[in-house]
């Protein structure tokens, strides 16, 4: 520090005579001193104001500042008065500060001096801490000399040395002798009152001790007391507990003995909840429990689930018997018998629901409901399984000896001989269609047995989870629901035993009952999920042996009769509907194996169709037959009308796929074309097309065929012509079996239809059947048939788009109208070709006959006119085209002869008045005459060709005016 300012280094003066510079120096030396003093507002309790010597002390006038007064200051010391008053106090103590500061230091400085002389006297050797003459080395140093000599001199400066030390401690103790005797007397004194104030604790402790054996004694004693007894209840509750704990675990295991799981999870949960308490801390012999009940939980749950599995599935064992033992009987073995329905009523439904109670509560107690549904679903799937291999080997016993009969599939057999047995496929491939769907049905009421066993239980835990309300066991639930959440909540986090879980669980749901409640939520959603998962994979399961049953016989399906093939799908599709249902789900595997199978069907119905349309195709010579009842019963009930919709189901069930002949396909056919002429009396033979053909008929002297009659129109038949329609008929029954393939078999229709279309103008326009058939020519009495053929078909092709578009998807729709729509309208612009060709065929005969008309008019020129009949030209023209007539209008309909004809007549009016105006006969009346003649010959035939011409006459034309031209009315 700085040195300190003092009264007398002239900072503080009385004479008013004192320079300014020198306090301005004194100000600038001192700049602590300054920042303290021009802080007026210093408080008294600053940190460096700890002491003071004196109360107060004056106020010092401070020297008047030398300053070079400035025009108009009049600054004078009292006005500094009020900064002087307020800075006093601080000042005083500053300088009081400085003066003890100053009186220390010059102590310290004295002291300092003394012990340095005394240290510059004395060595520093015997100073140190560790001086000891017994050590040599400090011995050697501290008497470095050998002779006596100066041993004794130095023997007297060591007493030198003690003297000066002690004249030191003397002056020392001189300097603090006042502060010593000031000391030791207040020592003295602390003596005395030390003294005093044991003889009074000596006092207070025999009044303490009085007061205790008279007044506190006894009290003290009942308190002691009291806290004994309080101990020794300790005890007593804590030897109660050991008894009850001991008690409990002997009847846990007589519980559990007796599978009274309810009653032995109760006491589980009160051992839990005093192990995770403090009362049985300490004690050594509890020290298994834990292990204990987690061996008794263990227990408990094998119980619960062996007797939830002994009643959910196990008891369906005798049912499955009774209905093998059923179908094993052969009075049943029968296409025609109905199965029975295998349902619960209600009694055994609700007293299933009451035997599952207690062993769902207590498996949700114990967190292992999911984990014993998931080993129900293994057990549940195997035993379908199990069920429905031992029900197939009970019945091919019995069904093996069954005559097959369809005839193709003794073919198919494939007998694998094995030490005179035979494999459980090649046993099922040489069943027939109806035992074979005899087996089918047995393995339905099995495997329906099983599934409506499972739905009930699925509904049962469902009912227990979820719609317990009011039910006595309800709260029982909803705390088991409870536990078991929480249990399965923490097992993720831990690997404690389970009914370590289970306390920790209550202790959770007490302390965060959101989370809880959420808990519970998703233990339930997993409990249901896993019972749900368990119908399915039964499901599941039995689809699978069902699709393995059937796929075994696949080779041998395609090619059954098409109602054989329906027997087996139809059930295939009720199994999947009914198992579906109880499931939930869509089963996948057995649909792909049934859709296959159906397309195999499909694809080989259609190739042997199309293989057989090909030979008959071939073989047709295309002459007309009558057409059977049949036929007109089928297209009657394919193309009904709106009254006779009701028979529609009644037609697809009763049309059998195969002209068999059999008494039950005519009675069928037979009921079904009443049903149809009751609804539809309408005479179909009123047109004047059938009043023609009639006409027709009977000048050539025979019956009218029977015709083929659609929308009241009348059509002839040939036998491709019978044997499309029938081919038709089965398709749309099989496109009503098979809704599911509609899309494939209206590709499959398409096709025939363009076979038959393509081949039949092959055949015919393109003279084919001459080299196939043996046919010498092609005649317009063929093309007539070809045409009422190929009419027929097109005309019946919008019903047939109609009806089978009823079960095509509207996705497919599109693509497939168009293709329909291209084959009508190529059926149509056959039909107008082969009406084309009947018309080239006059127009080709026309001129072979007007080639030979010059020499005819040669004859004309001779005089002699005996012969009164037209020429052989005109007779011979005439009769070819009455020829066409007559074949025409006996098959062809009216509007078709009519456009026919129409044609005719023009070209034979251009060519003929053509031909007759390029003959010179007006040298001759008699040429003229026979012209005349042949010309009203032939205009008669024209006038009687039926056309729809309007004019008067009748089919007015180019011949007409040439006769009136060169004729006139004179001849």
């Amino acid at each position: 520090m700085d040195s300190q300012p003092s009264r007398s280094s002239g900072r503080f003066e009385t004479s008013p005579t004192t320079s300014s510079p020198f306090l301005t120096k004194s100000i600038s030396d001192h700049q602590s001193l300054a920042s303290i003093l021009n802080n007026p507002h210093a408080g008294k309790s600053d940190g460096f104001w700890w002491w003071s010597t004196s109360s107060s002390i004056p106020t010092p006038d401070f020297l008047p500042l030398s300053t070079l007064p400035k025009p108009g200051s009049d600054t004078r010391l009292p006005d500094f008065q009020s900064y002087l008053s307020s800075i006093s106090d601080p000042y005083s103590r500053f300088h009081d500060i400085q003066q003890h500061t100053k009186f220390e230091s010059l102590d310290d400085q004295n002291d300092q001096n003394a012990l340095v002389a005394c240290l510059k006297e004395v060595p520093s050797l015997y100073f140190k801490d560790d001086f000891e003459l017994e050590d040599g080395a400090t011995f050697k140093a501290a008497s470095p000399f050998r002779t006596n000599a100066e041993n004794l001199v130095m023997q007297e400066k060591l007493s030198q040395y003690l003297d000066v030390v002690e004249l030191h401690l003397v002056r020392e103790i001189s300097l603090r002798s006042n502060s010593f005797f000031e000391a030791q007397g207040e020592l003295v004194d602390l003596n005395s009152k030390i003294v005093e104030g044991c003889d009074r604790i000596r006092e207070l402790k025999e009044t303490i001790s009085l007061l205790d054996d008279n007044l506190v004694g006894s009290a003290r004693k009942v308190q002691e007391l009291n806290v004994r007894r309080s101990e020794l209840i300790t005890h007593q509750d804590k030897l109660k507990l050991i008894l009850y704990v001991n008690q409990a675990l002997s009847t846990l295991k007589l519980l559990v003995a007796s599978t009274d799981c309810a009653g032995a999870l109760d006491v589980i949960d009160d051992l839990q909840h005093l192990l995770d308490g403090d009362e049985l801390a300490g004690l050594h012999c509890f020290r298994h429990v834990r292990d204990e009940l987690a061996a008794s939980i263990d227990s408990i749950n094998s119980i619960l689930s062996a007797e939830f599995m002994r009643i959910s599935i196990h008891e369906t064992g005798d049912l499955d018997a009774s209905i093998t033992s059923k179908f094993k009987v052969r009075e049943t073995i029968s296409m025609n018998g109905e199965g029975h329905e295998v349902k619960l009523d209600e009694e055994e439904t609700s007293n299933l629901l009451d035997r599952l109670l207690p062993f769902v509560i207590g498996l949700l107690r114990t967190a292992k409901l999911p984990a014993v549904l998931r080993v129900y679903r293994d057990t549940l799937t195997a035993d379908m399984k199990t069920a429905i291999k031992m029900a197939v080997e009970e019945l091919l016993r019995v069904l093996g000896g069954q005559p097959m009969d369809s005839d193709f599939v003794a073919g198919e057999r494939a007998v694998d001989t094995d030490g005179g047995s035979s494999s459980l496929a090649s046993r099922l491939r040489s069943l027939s269609p109806e035992c074979f769907v005899h087996l089918l049905k047995a393995v339905f009421l099995i495997v329906q047995a099983h599934l409506v066993q499972a739905s009930e239980v699925k509904r049962a835990i469902e009912w227990i989870l979820c719609h317990l309300d009011g039910h006595y066991a309800a709260d029982s639930v909803a705390a088991a629901i409870a536990l078991g959440a929480a249990a399965s909540e923490t097992a993720h986090e831990t690997n404690d035993q389970v009914h370590s879980l289970l306390q920790l669980a209550v202790q959770r749901k007490g302390n965060d009952g959101t989370t809880t409640s959420s808990s519970s939520r998703n233990f339930r959603a997993d409990v249901l999920r896993e019972n749900a998962e368990a119908v399915f994979a039964a499901c599941d399961a039995a689809h699978g042996r069902w699709a393995k049953i059937i796929g075994v016989r696949s080779p041998i399906h395609h090619r059954l009769r098409l109602q054989e093939f329906l027997n087996i799908y139809n059930i295939t599709q009720e199994f999947i509907t009914a198992t579906e249902k109880i499931g939930g789900r869509l089963g996948y595997s057995i649909r792909g194996t049934l859709q296959s199978q159906a397309n195999a069907f499909i694809d080989f119905q259609h190739e042997s169709r199309m293989a057989k349309m090909r030979a008959i195709l071939d073989q047709e010579n295309w002459a007309e037959i009558d057409v059977p009842d049949e036929f007109q019963t089928i297209v009657t009930s394919l193309f009904y009308s709106d009254e006779t919709r009701e028979f529609a189901d009644e037609v697809s069930a009763d049309i059998a796929p195969s002209s068999d002949g059999s008494p039950k396909t005519e009675a069928r056919l037979q009921k079904i074309s009443q049903n149809a002429e009751h609804t539809d009396p309408t005479p179909l033979r009123s047109d004047s097309t059938t009043q023609s053909n009639e006409t027709n008929s009977k000048e050539r002297g025979r019956s009218s065929p029977k015709l083929l009659f659609f929308r009241g129109a009348g059509y002839h038949m040939v036998n491709c012509g019978l044997i499309l329609v029938k081919m038709l008929s089965e398709c749309i029954e099989m496109n009503n079996s098979l809704s599911g393939l509609s899309s494939e078999i209206v590709h499959r229709v398409v096709e025939i239809l363009k076979l038959f279309n393509t081949r039949t103008c092959q055949l015919v326009l393109g003279a084919g059947a001459m080299q196939v058939s043996g046919l010498k020519s092609i005649t317009s009495k063929h093309l007539a048939l070809a045409s009422q053929v190929i009419s027929f078909t097109y005309i019946i092709i919008p019903e047939i788009k109609r009806i089978l578009f009823l079960k095509v998807p509207e996705t497919r729709k599109g693509l497939l109208i168009l293709e329909v729509d291209r084959v009508a309208q190529d059926y149509k612009m056959h039909r107008d070709e082969i009406h084309s060709k009947l018309v080239q065929i006059m127009r080709e005969r026309l001129p072979v006959h007007l080639r030979g008309l010059p020499q005819i008019v040669e004859s004309w020129n001779r005089p002699e006119d005996t012969d009164t009949q037209p020429s052989q030209f005109a007779r011979s023209i005439t009769k070819e085209v009455g020829l066409l007539q007559r074949v025409l209008c006996r098959t062809l309909h009216e509007l078709d002869v009519q456009a026919i004809f129409r044609q005719v007549v023009i070209f034979f009016h251009s060519q003929i008045s053509e031909a007759f105006s390029h003959l010179d006969i007006s040298s001759s009346p008699q040429a003229k005459k026979r012209m005349y003649r042949d010309v009203q010959h032939i205009l008669g035939c024209i006038r009687s060709l039926p056309t729809d011409s309007k004019s008067n006459p009748p089919n007015w034309g180019q011949l007409d005016e040439f006769v009136a031209k060169n004729f006139g009315e004179a001849i």
